[in-house]
């Protein structure tokens, strides 16, 4: 039986339009971009809007923030239709513009438009997926851009850089597919068709189209469907052996079929989803179930790899575009039933199941 979930909503902030878009600056700012390309920086302990960036004319579709040394404020990188911008959101005014950007950068054709976009842990390159299938890289020290040569036949909505592993990225779509690149290379290391005949249990009528992705920090990848499935790739994860830890030549979660999972889960799309710790996964559909899992890497058992810890549902949003997690809360937003955008902030006030 399910338990009962640890969080309560405790803040729930309004915005003119829907919200399309999260990260973290810090634990205590979350940045926020919405269909009207708008950016916002709250305060987590006020709610109150310390930033913004106005008129960037199209949907945020996705933010990447990173420190700079001596600003309280994290810089952010945001995908705007197609084209990026660098932000330093220590600006001496509350509101800034396109105008204000340090940098921007075109990276698709005017037809195209950007999904996702991630920093590496170096913040030398960002990696970005589009609607056309395209996945690519900007080497930000030099500015080149870098298109892999393989691409999603469908629109690729995901990519995600692997944890430890400086060259290599993964990008997953509405192909039903995964693909892992070695991006200095520009080729492909390993790639996987997820289809019906994988799944263990349930029917469904829409084909498994991958909406949205997380990496754990120890290399596990999960991946949810239009068809309410979740898919989780085992074989990367980083294990240790004989007091070290085992490292192989590339990173194996695709390569390995006995350590995938593959299940129904849930009516409907699973459009947005976050580890908040190695193997604690948050996930939301698009009319706003949220839900909490706990991934055990060590049984055989495939019926025990993975354990639903709860499920509740949103309070205000009609429709979900995005969710964000850390070690306390949990951050969905998308839009109301009058079109409106919600964004609605959880905070754990009870410790999360701690065993199988």
């Amino acid at each position: 039986m399910n338990g009962s979930c640890p969080y309560v909503v405790v803040k729930t902030l309004n915005t003119p339009a829907p919200v399309s878009s999260f990260d973290f600056g810090h634990a205590g700012h979350l940045f926020a971009g919405s269909d009207d390309g708008t950016l916002r920086v709250y305060d987590l302990s006020s709610f109150k809007v310390l930033k913004a960036v106005r008129g960037l004319k199209n949907e945020v579709s996705s933010i990447a923030c990173f420190k700079r040394s001596g600003s309280e404020f994290r810089d952010a990188w945001v995908a705007c239709g197609n084209q990026i911008f660098l932000f330093k959101m220590d600006m001496s005014s509350m509101i800034a513009t396109a105008e204000d950007a340090i940098l921007s950068l075109r990276l698709t054709e005017d037809d195209d438009v950007l999904n996702e976009i991630a920093l590496d842990p170096t913040k030398k390159h960002l990696a970005f997926s589009t609607d056309s299938g395209v996945v690519g890289v900007v080497d930000l020290t030099s500015l080149l851009v870098a298109k892999m040569k393989e691409q999603h036949t469908s629109v690729c909505a995901c990519v995600k850089f692997v944890p430890d592993r400086p060259r290599e990225i993964v990008s997953a779509g509405y192909d039903e597919t995964f693909l892992h690149f070695d991006f200095r290379e520009g080729t492909i290391l390993s790639q996987q068709k997820i289809s019906f005949s994988q799944s263990t249990e349930g029917v469904s009528l829409s084909p498994p189209f991958i909406l949205s992705t997380a990496f754990s920090s120890t290399g596990i990848l999960a991946a949810g469907t239009a068809d309410g499935s979740l898919w989780i790739g085992l074989g990367g994860q980083k294990v240790l052996s004989k007091s070290k830890l085992k490292r192989y030549r590339k990173w194996n979660g695709l390569s390995d079929g006995e350590k995938q999972i593959f299940i129904k889960v849930v009516d409907g799309p699973i459009v947005a989803m976050s580890f908040s710790s190695p193997d604690i996964l948050t996930t939301s559909t698009l009319l706003g179930s949220i839900a909490q899992w706990r991934i055990n890497c060590e049984t055989s058992d495939q019926d025990k790899n993975i354990k639903e810890l709860w499920r509740k549902k949103g309070i205000a949003l009609e429709k979900v575009n995005a969710l964000v997690t850390n070690d306390t809360k949990i951050v969905i937003g998308g839009f109301s039933k009058h079109g409106k955008g919600i964004i609605e902030i959880w905070d754990r006030g009870a410790p999360i199941e701690a065993s199988m």
